[in-house]
């Protein structure tokens, strides 16, 4: 596949942490972990322009051409009251047309919604732009209490430490779990911080919120649709519909994140072997556990749980908090 080629737009007067967790996550040198290692790519959003942000002159080597060939685009916050000009616009929705991901982090939300990538879709960010947000995009679901908001292709990070877990979880996602603990360890982050909106949407206080409760309290047994369309009192079918609508994705798939979620937090904090936190979080067999856990983590159970260990032990000796 050859190296996941980062576009970064850079904003002048933009602050200077996101753009340097960039730099630090995506644009060091990895390929010790994989060949495909990431390489980003700074992109002038004024043709011509240096882009200084406040106390740094940053040197951006290529323009907004470079979206057309990036696997990921990332979007840093822009400087106050930044209207986003037609070219970075047009750039955007090309990407986003060719199925790249692109991730936002703080106010760079703004930025997508100015190119309508975000009707329909839940984003998160800063509390202080959490108003602006709903106020001048109402078709955007903001979520005001996320860390970060993995929503397929479109991903958002609330600002600041944030951006950092937000970036773990895209190298997560493409290269491993192993892979995104020893960057964490190498930066001295604490892993996993798994109060974080991932993957779905919630369905708030009402709606289906009774039934995700009800399920979330039982994972460990063999529940069914049918029992959760019961639930609802609602037909298979139509539970099945609504689900999807509300939550983002089909209500096996739910169950089966939820499931992962609990398997990791038991492997992380304690020594219960595979064959019992498969049995505790409802995958039955440790086979089954493994092989979700292959499919949507690209890792074992136990190689999982020695990365975390080996990341955990080295930001307690460091004297993390």
């Amino acid at each position: 596949m050859g190296r996941r080629r980062v576009a970064v737009p850079v904003f002048a007067g933009g602050p200077v942490f996101d753009l340097a967790v960039l730099c630090e996550v995506f644009g060091r040198d990895r390929r010790y972990l994989t060949p495909d290692w990431y390489e980003v790519v700074l992109c002038q959003v004024t043709p011509g322009q240096h882009t200084s942000v406040p106390g740094l002159l940053v040197e951006t080597g290529e323009g907004l051409d470079a979206l057309a060939t990036a696997d990921l685009v990332v979007v840093p916050p822009p400087g106050p009251s930044f209207r986003p000009p037609g070219a970075l616009v047009a750039a955007l929705r090309a990407a986003h047309r060719r199925g790249v991901r692109i991730a936002a982090l703080c106010s760079g939300v703004l930025v997508l919604a100015a190119a309508d990538l975000l009707d329909g879709r839940e984003v998160t960010t800063h509390r202080d732009h959490v108003d602006e947000l709903r106020r001048r995009y109402p078709r955007v679901h903001v979520n005001g209490q996320a860390l970060f908001v993995d929503d397929g292709d479109i991903l958002s990070a609330a600002g600041t430490v944030a951006t950092i877990d937000l970036c773990l979880h895209i190298i997560r996602q493409d290269f491993g779990a192993a892979a995104a603990a020893e960057v964490g360890r190498r930066m001295v982050v604490a892993p996993h911080r798994n109060g974080v909106q991932s993957h779905t949407r919630h369905s708030g206080s009402g709606g289906l919120a009774p039934v995700l409760d009800w399920a979330r309290q039982r994972l460990h047994e063999p529940l069914t649709i049918p029992q959760l369309a019961g639930r609802a009192a609602m037909s298979t079918r139509s539970f099945g519909r609504r689900f999807v609508r509300e939550i983002g994705v089909t209500p096996l798939r739910w169950l089966t994140l939820q499931r992962l979620a609990d398997a990791r937090a038991l492997l992380e904090t304690t020594a219960l072997s595979v064959d019992s936190i498969a049995t505790r979080t409802g995958f039955t067999t440790g086979k089954a556990l493994r092989r979700h856990f292959q499919r949507h983590l690209g890792v074992t159970p136990s190689d999982y749980r020695r990365a975390f260990q080996a990341t955990d032990a080295g930001w307690r000796k460091t004297g993390g908090a």
